[in-house]
């Protein structure tokens, strides 16, 4: 499966223009650590953009992502991708065992907590998002409160990256996407 392939069955199954940001967040953090770990950034980059393809039609957690693991293996995703992403979500109960299963895991909370920091920003930009400021939402339980900070965490944790570290790694993989990522005519409540 190529990345054409896999925009295509990512827009089949998602119709949400959020979900489908967040999916390129995710692409994009999972494509930029591929690349600082010299891992092949085509590959990895399927596993961050199917991550959540199967959530409109399995939302809940005992669905998502198990539920849409056959329809990966039928379009030929490759093994390694699908396990990534049914080792993203810890109610599977698949453990994260390779370096692109804990990237996956590392990147996806993170990468949206990072876009909702930047639409409270005057620009709407990631490209004024610092770690600073992430680090100071991520102590209002208010802000983006369906963003699971333990999964923030852990993800960097289980990754053996300083979170700091974690947080700018992943602010400058979203930059070169920042438009794409967070569009200007959005209303946000701060």
């Amino acid at each position: 499966m190529n990345r054409q392939e896999a925009w295509e069955l990512l827009n089949e199954y998602v119709k949400s223009p959020n979900l489908i940001r967040h999916c390129l967040a995710v692409e994009a953090a999972v494509r930029g650590y591929a690349r600082l770990y010299g891992e092949d950034e085509e590959l990895w980059g399927l596993a961050g953009l199917l991550h959540d393809f199967d959530y409109e039609i399995h939302p809940t957690l005992d669905q998502h992502p198990s539920m849409g693991k056959p329809i990966l293996e039928a379009r030929g995703v490759p093994q390694e991708v699908i396990y990534a992403i049914q080792s993203h979500s810890d109610f599977t109960g698949v453990p994260r065992v390779h370096l692109l299963d804990k990237v996956l895991y590392a990147s996806d909370e993170i990468s949206g907590f990072i876009v909702a920091v930047a639409l409270v920003k005057p620009s709407r930009s990631i490209h004024e998002v610092d770690v600073k400021s992430v680090k100071k939402k991520l102590k209002d339980k208010a802000f983006a409160r369906n963003v699971n900070r333990d999964d923030i965490y852990r993800g960097a944790e289980e990754l053996g990256v300083d979170l700091d570290t974690h947080i700018a790694n992943v602010i400058e993989f979203l930059k070169p996407i920042s438009d794409e990522l967070t569009p200007k005519e959005q209303n946000v409540s701060r």
